[in-house]
Parts: C-alpha cells; structure tokens; sequence
C-alpha cells in the first residue's frame, strides 16, 4: 500500500448511500477518512460538497480526495476548477491505475449511478494503492496548471 492515509470524501444526494459504504471500507484498509458530506440523500447542489474536497486536498491537509455523484461529471468539472487538483472520473479498475500513474490524479469521482458499490470499493482501493511514475508523464502533468 502507498504511504497515502488521510482521505477527504464527499459528494450529493446520488453519491450518499455509496459513500457511506466506502468511509467503513477505507477505516478497514487503514485510511483516516473526513466526510464532507452530503449527510442523506435529500437533494443537495452537489458543488457545495466538491469544492470542500477539493480545498482540503489542494491545501495538502489530506493526501486525496474521494468525489461521489450520479455520473461523476458534476463534481469532477467542480474540483477541477482547483488549481493545483487533477480530479479524475474512474469507471473501471484500469481507468482509476492509469488516472494516478500517468496523470498523478489526487481525487478519484465515481459515477455511483453506472457502476457497482463492488466495483467502486476496487476503484478506490486501486486508486489510493498506485503510485505516480513520475518521468514522461511529469512532464506532461506539470503542464496542466493555467
């Protein structure tokens, strides 16, 4: 496992039930986890839970970030927006490995709507278990902020 261990959460109302799976989860594999919301799933604005995330993760008070909505775009535009966040949508297993290791990617956004609470929980475990490889791809990666 790497050496990430504090995880920022948080997503809307779709993300809810999804999140509250996967905070018990990452406690499990040895991660602190702060929820950041949403806390039901009553219908929320799903930005209002994107930029604490991304903030917490941007400002290095926690190593990644986990962002959860129907289709993972909402709040990935929103953490995005950080600048020093490469917030990256992950559907499959490979998607979440290539995400850290060619793209040094530091929040994960799963579309709770399309894919499986299993298949998030590898998702995730894939995504905080790779490492950046540096080289070519920080090159690349160091070209991203504005």
């Amino acid at each position: 496992m790497s050496s990430v261990k504090t995880i920022a959460i948080g997503g809307d109302h779709a993300g809810f039930d999804y999140k509250k799976e996967l905070i018990p989860f990452l406690q499990e594999l040895g991660y602190e986890v702060k929820d950041f919301g949403a806390h039901s799933t009553d219908s929320v604005d799903y930005p209002d839970f994107a930029h604490p995330v991304a903030s917490a993760v941007e400002s290095k008070e926690f190593d990644k970030g986990i962002l959860i909505c129907g289709s993972a775009n909402g709040v990935a535009i929103t953490a995005n927006k950080h600048q020093d966040i490469r917030a990256a949508i992950c559907w499959l297993e490979e998607i979440a490995a290539l995400a850290r290791q060619h793209n040094d990617a530091n929040i994960v956004c799963i579309p709770a709507r399309f894919i499986s609470l299993d298949l998030a929980k590898a998702i995730v475990k894939t995504f905080m278990s790779t490492d950046f490889e540096g080289g070519r791809h920080a090159n690349r990666v160091n070209k991203i902020s504005c």
